[in-house]
């Protein structure tokens, strides 16, 4: 056994296990229950459900044999080869591997729970004995078929095609899913996948073999997790994680696991110092990469959740064109160049654009499968989603799609709520052009924002010349026959600040008038050094803006935070990983006590509480002014549309 609740699982066990794995694809018996038989059916699942309930007649306990169905479907498909169709052959390995991991799980959590010697003594148990055996039989047959399906799925997921609608219009739902032991659990789940394989009209091709397995497993997850409440015994579930030996597959209580299969998209490789301007943006940008490797894979936790500068859903926001896409790519490209160093697993994680489906229910089922991969301890995880005004519009805007509000409810569950697991170890990050046409719930998650201005000075708009021309200057020297600037060193001003101290304008007073006018308000009640100026400054606020919550006064304390943990991770740091990313938690935590106590000499937190109260008021006052005043506009052109073709019609 592993430290932490993680235990091995041995391939020398699965070996021994296959057998038995293999003679349930041979053939199991199965009859349907009166209702599957007798389930309501859509026009579009009457069909398939009628053949899944008549196919082969209607003999009690009918036979089901999976390989003699594979052997039948590789005849219709291939008639001329001997081979095993690719897919199909690539499916059934899968389905063989799923059943030997199920197996493997089922008897461990017998042997955990205890259900191993009540079965041994199962003759013998009174009617409390039985219930509890009845119980535990439940939930093993349950955390068997949840293991089968999660390593068919980590197997299978890479090769079935990126939109599975199509299938999953084909796929009318699973009748029925047995639990009440490990033989009917698998015998039921075989006998459907085995009547939608056999099917003419949901297998047409090798290529959908993968994706109807896909569909069909996916599915066997949906259903399980709904029942979760339904199962006792779970302590051993629960509390631990099983790895399988020599594999990336795991485990881990019942989350659905084969996000373990989610591959790194490709991006370009970009460094800060060629972003031009958006010294903020690389500022935060940066402080995020050095809190996310600090992540401690042995606790399973970040010390800088315990400091308060870790922020996991973060907002950078500015006009179109100042580099939102290449400070994506720069994070990317930082995160994997630091977890190539150290031998971390990185996985980069942007939000895909087909995420809306059209069919009810789609979109959510997509935003699960999106978000899912976020829980996942065993890497560094960095999320963006780029355009975010595009799937976390305001809800209540008109014209509003279900799918956008299928996938803002979906995120609102994953980043705060039941479903909310934060490690430390994953970052979402929202970039937009319109933060105003955000929801405002989702605006409410942000704990951290920045602006993306691009160039702002002489030296920015000189740099970003540079960057454009050196291309000329490099393939053809001399080309670019200029002057160039006198005691200027070519992008020597868009290096990292050491600090938020050199970027910010130290306003001591809001910005925006609506916000100034409360802030003097409060300002002529109470001192702003004591803790009932910013009180009163909240309620004052809560008045003008009723949108503001007890979420966004957390969201100001995080960014306080952020500044009082605003230092630089030494260098050797990360030239030598044993230094401190190698320690232990408890070691790296003090180490940055340390580091944090060095920081705070000289600064003043009245004053810096103050400075971040002041910017976010100001940014939701910003927001929510560009917000109304797009609406004004938008009133505006509509009138004066009305107007001229009023005057039209009065001259026609």
């Amino acid at each position: 056994m592993e430290q932490n609740g993680t235990f091995p699982i041995k391939i020398s066990e699965l070996n021994v296990l296959r057998d038995e794995a293999t003679s349930y694809l041979k053939g199991v018996q199965w009859e349907q229950g009166r209702k599957a038989k007798s389930r309501d059916k859509s026009k579009k699942e009457e069909s398939i459900l009628l053949y899944l309930s008549k196919a082969n007649g209607t003999a009690a306990n009918e036979v089901t044999s999976v390989s003699k169905t594979i052997l039948s479907l590789k005849k219709r498909l291939l008639p001329d080869s001997v081979a095993i169709p690719l897919h199909l052959n690539r499916a059934l390995y899968a389905l063989q591997e799923g059943l030997t991991i199920g197996i493997w799980l089922r008897d461990s959590y017998a042997d955990a729970s205890g259900l191993s010697t009540l079965i041994e003594r199962k003759s013998s148990l009174d009617g409390a004995q039985r219930r509890t055996y009845d119980a535990k039989q439940q939930t093993a047959t349950a955390f068997m078929l949840q293991g089968i399906a999660a390593r068919i799925l980590f197997d299978l997921n890479s090769f079935a095609d990126e939109n599975l609608s199509v299938m999953t219009n084909k796929f009318a739902g699973i009748p029925e899913l047995s639990v009440i032991s490990p033989l009917k659990g698998i015998s039921c789940m075989l006998y459907y996948f085995d009547k939608y394989l056999s099917h003419p009209e949901i297998i047409t091709s090798d290529e959908e073999v993968t994706n109807f397995t896909v569909v069909f497993f996916k599915a066997i997850l949906v259903e399980l997790q709904q029942r979760l409440s339904t199962f006792e015994f779970t302590e051993t579930i629960t509390d631990r994680t099983y790895k399988l030996e020599k594999s990336k597959f795991a485990i881990s209580g019942w989350n659905n696991t084969f996000e373990d299969s989610v591959k790194s998209v490709s991006f370009n490789k970009i460094k800060f110092e060629e972003i031009v301007g958006n010294r903020d943006a690389k500022h935060f940008a940066r402080r995020l990469t050095e809190r996310l490797m600090s992540y401690d894979f042995t606790a399973k936790k970040n010390p800088f959740q315990e400091l308060g500068g870790f922020m996991p859903v973060f907002m950078g926001y500015g006009i179109p064109g100042t580099g939102k896409s290449m400070l994506i790519a720069a994070i990317a490209t930082k995160l994997k160049e630091h977890c190539d160093a150290l031998d971390i697993p990185f996985l980069f994680h942007p939000m895909p654009d087909t995420l809306i489906s059209t069919f009810q229910g789609g979109s959510a089922e997509k935003m699960v499968q999106w978000m899912k991969p976020l829980q996942d301890p065993t890497k560094l995880i960095f999320a963006p989603i780029d355009d975010a005004e595009n799937n976390l519009q305001e809800r209540t805007a008109q014209g509003v799609s279900a799918g956008v509000k299928e996938v803002i409810g979906v995120f609102l569950r994953y980043t705060e709520g039941a479903y909310a697991i934060t490690y430390g170890n994953s970052a979402i990050g929202m970039f937009t052009n319109l933060p105003e046409m955000l929801d405002k719930a989702v605006i409410s998650r942000v704990q951290g924002r920045f602006k993306i201005d691009g160039a702002r000075t002489i030296p920015d708009f000189i740099d970003q010349d540079y960057i454009w021309w050196n291309t000329f200057d490099k393939t053809m020297p001399h080309f670019v026959n200029m002057k160039k600037p006198e005691n200027y060193q070519f992008l020597g001003n868009q290096g990292l600040a050491k600090n938020l101290g050199e970027i910010l304008n130290r306003s001591e007073k809001p910005a925006e008038a609506k916000i100034l006018e409360i802030y003097e308000h409060t300002e002529a009640k109470y001192n702003t050094n004591e803790h009932m100026f910013f009180a009163e400054l909240y309620k004052n606020i809560q008045k003008s803006f009723p949108f503001f919550s007890s979420r966004d006064i957390r969201n100001i304390q995080s960014a306080i935070s952020l500044r009082l943990t605003d230092f630089n991770l030494p260098d050797d740091w990360f030239n030598d990983a044993a230094v401190y990313f190698k320690k232990d938690y408890t070691t790296k935590l003090e180490m940055l006590k340390e580091l944090m106590k060095s920081n705070m000499k000289g600064l003043d937190f009245a004053d810096i509480r103050r400075q971040e109260t002041v910017r976010y008021l100001d940014n939701i006052a910003t927001i929510a002014d560009t917000d109304f005043k797009r609406k004004v506009e938008a009133r505006v052109h509509d009138l004066n549309v009305q107007l001229a073709a009023n005057k039209f019609f009065e001259k026609n």
